[in-house]
């Protein structure tokens, strides 16, 4: 019904925004990654919409790209799964992490997601796969790929938010090992 709306951002309160459409104010659900993309309050914006109509409410949700509503449409299929959550899912990873996660079949990243348990994560997994975007190719070798995993989950253990940890992890020479790998990204996000 509404697909898309151009105008100027009135209101942040995360997750929730306000869209100045020609006189009209529509209030759109936003997930983070979206909502940390917007530009500053008085600025033109354009979001491609999702509208869901209940019984008790109706809600309009908007993204900054189609791959992002794409992703969420079919996070709404899943049976259990409302927009609620799978706003929480896409708030909490990106599309392509989420691709990544199905593709390597990573429940551990989506049980971090509030809202989330081992059992919904694995529903995710197994009903997701094949549906989204192909996962972005992993750098290096298989080897070197798990020990950047490793090492991101290890940074995640010690409290570090993984849009911190994953910078200081790209920012590291290839071929370390993960001890090495951690002990480099743990002096790297000492400095911040």
């Amino acid at each position: 019904m509404i697909g898309r709306l151009t105008g100027i951002l009135a209101e942040k309160q995360p997750p929730q925004v306000l869209l100045d459409v020609g006189g009209v104010g529509y209030e759109l659900d936003v997930p983070m990654s979206s909502f940390y993309n917007l530009p500053a309050l008085g600025e033109r914006v354009t979001l491609v919409t999702h509208f869901v109509v209940r019984e008790d409410a109706q809600q309009l949700f908007g993204f900054l790209s189609q791959k992002e509503r794409a992703a969420f449409r079919e996070l709404i299929r899943i049976s259990g799964v409302g927009p609620k959550l799978a706003l929480s899912v896409l708030s909490g990873l990106s599309v392509d992490e989420l691709a990544q996660a199905v593709a390597t079949q990573e429940s551990g990243r989506l049980v971090k997601i509030p809202g989330i348990g081992k059992k919904t994560a694995e529903r995710l997994l197994l009903e997701l796969k094949g549906k989204l975007a192909d996962a972005p190719p992993s750098t290096g070798a298989p080897a070197a790929a798990g020990i950047a995993t490793d090492a991101l989950h290890a940074l995640l253990a010690l409290g570090y938010a993984e849009k911190e940890a994953l910078p200081a992890l790209k920012q590291l020479p290839e071929g370390l090992s993960l001890e090495e790998s951690i002990r480099q990204a743990l002096k790297l996000l000492a400095r911040k």
